[in-house]
């Protein structure tokens, strides 16, 4: 009789067990837009298939296990030998593998590449987000490594491997090797150019011993790293092996893991250099230049990572809401919820579609996309990064109390919201790329207006939006104090553009309203009551 008292009804069921990336028709419509017709079956099977991995039981349960076990440093063995190794749970290495298995390093290698493992990434993230760090270096490294052809010989096909191999032994021995980044110190942060990091000329052409400290390096259990350091002709880049090719260790000291907000499975370290073995990548002196690429293909990464726990904090809110009964009916078809959700659905749906695009101009390659990267990454970077915190709270909000507990996922996906925002260079950092492009670079600002001009008359708040736009830029007082309002107009009208030729009308008139005809408020939910809201909504619905 007394368990009678702990009926629970009016509980939602765990949302696992669908299809990730079918349930999500941004994505997928995306997807359909930027693939060529003949990859489409092969593209949508291969994405479904990974998008019920990624919904399924087993694997959220590894992302839940490799959260709550972060790893451990060990600097020594037991016999006092310096050993500088990583502990990881056993569910981050079975996601590692899984990851690398889907093509999430892959996409210089294939077909559509960018597209296919954009969508990849973003459905990745939302099992767990830590675990794309080390896949997001990795795949961004090939564009820096490829300024030396003998260096990209050797290691692109590792790089790009659909293998995980976790041992570490030297990489020619291996079938797939991870990457991993070092560029920011102490005492410089996103200002490179002061690093102290020294690196002496070696008998062997090419080949220099490294001297320093990095305060930031994510995945120090990589195989290698592209790292900055001074050479006697200035900033440089080189490549770092974990293990030498006679099997020894190259130095490198892992002082301390980061004690991080959220990103907890992944490990990020503070690394000392004391005489390490390493080679240069590129010219010396133009460090910054050769490993900008990697910089820019991160910062996509960003983009897509802000997009995925964006969309799966709306999953969980709307499927939270469309279980849960209050005031005589489902939360989801209470009109003030439904604002919240559809406003929520909103700005998933328009960072998403703008991160996909961005994915297919690499894809697409050609001048005028290159130009069009060069402004629109940044932009993106800035402004969808920043858009996921507030999203994310928003979510976990709509689940009311059951938000707030850990077994819920959403303070996980709430501490790891920041994170893109800051890494890969914080918010004035991009904005000042930003500028940079506009004054530098007019073909970028010309690439942009030809992208957003394709929509031009099909809306008049967004018509409105491009000239003031215009007008902004044709002031260049003060420039540089309103380069983060430049930024966000940037991304809102290219957002708006790509809604206004792509999504259904009712999504595209909503975004239109709110984000650039200013008829929406400050917080979510303040969307105008007359827009459809019911089929926003709905088709933001996971399907479980």
């Amino acid at each position: 009789m007394a368990g009678s008292t702990h009926t629970v009804t009016n509980q939602p069921p765990p949302l696992v067990g669908y299809d990730v990336y079918t349930a999500d028709r941004a994505l997928s419509e995306a997807v359909g837009r930027h693939v060529a017709p003949e990859l489409q079956d092969e593209v949508g099977e291969e994405l479904a298939a990974f998008g019920r991995t990624c919904g399924s039981a087993q694997v959220q349960e590894w992302g839940v296990l490799a959260n709550e076990n972060p790893p451990r440093l060990r600097t020594h063995d037991r016999y006092g030998h310096r050993i500088d190794e990583v502990d990881f749970h056993p569910s981050w290495h079975r996601l590692l593998g899984k990851g690398v298995s889907a093509g999430l390093t892959a996409a210089w290698a294939r077909p559509a590449g960018h597209v296919r493992r954009a969508a990849a990434f973003l459905l990745w993230t939302q099992v767990e987000a830590g675990n794309g760090c080390p896949l997001s270096m990795t795949h961004a490294a090939v564009p820096a490594l490829r300024t030396d052809p003998g260096l990209a010989a050797e290691w692109e096909p590792r790089l790009t491997s659909m293998i995980y191999d976790r041992e570490l032994r030297p990489a020619e021995r291996k079938a797939g090797a991870l990457f991993g980044m070092g560029m920011t110190e102490k005492q410089g942060g996103s200002d490179v150019r002061a690093n102290t990091t020294t690196a002496t000329p070696l008998a062997e052409s090419g080949t220099y011993s490294l001297s320093g400290h990095k305060w930031f390096c994510s995945a120090p259990m990589s195989d290698g790293f592209l790292v900055l350091a001074q050479a006697p002709d200035g900033l440089t880049c080189f490549l770092v092996p974990r293990v030498l090719a006679d099997g020894g260790r190259n130095v490198f000291r892992i002082q301390r893991l980061k004690d991080k907000l959220g990103n907890r499975s992944n490990a990020s370290g503070e690394v000392e250099f004391d005489g390490t073995w390493a080679r240069r990548v590129g010219e010396e002196g133009r460090g910054v230049r050769t490993i900008i690429e990697m910089v820019a293909a991160t910062r996509l990464d960003c983009v897509l990572g802000s997009a995925g726990l964006m969309r799966q904090a709306v999953a969980q809110a709307v499927h939270h809401c469309e279980n849960r009964e209050a005031f005589g009916g489902r939360l989801v078809d209470k009109p003030l919820m439904r604002n919240v959700l559809a406003d929520l659905a909103l700005e998933s749906e328009a960072a998403t579609t703008l991160a996909l695009r961005l994915a297919a101009a690499y894809d697409t390659g050609g001048e005028q996309e290159k130009a069009l990267l060069r402004i629109a990454v940044p932009a993106a970077k800035y402004w969808v990064t920043k858009r996921c915190a507030p999203v994310t709270v928003e979510a976990a909000e709509c689940l009311g109390g059951n938000g707030y507990v850990e077994e819920s996922g959403m303070p996980r996906l709430v501490r790891e919201s920041p994170l893109n925002s800051i890494w890969e260079g914080a918010g004035n950092v991009q904005a000042l790329d930003v500028l940079r492009a506009l004054q530098r670079e007019p073909a970028a600002f010309d690439a942009y207006l030809r992208e957003v001009g394709q929509a031009r008359g099909a809306d008049h708040r967004l018509d409105g939006a491009i000239k003031a736009l215009l007008t902004d830029l044709a002031d260049l007082d003060g420039i540089e104090a309103r380069a983060r309002r430049l930024t966000e107009r940037l991304a809102l009208v290219l957002q708006g553009s790509l809604l206004v030729r792509f999504a259904p009308p009712e999504v595209a008139d909503a975004f239109c309203a709110s984000r650039l005809g200013n008829d929406g408020g400050a917080a979510f939910g303040t969307l105008p009551h007359t827009l459809d809201l019911t089929a926003i909504v709905e088709r933001s619905r996971p399907q479980a």
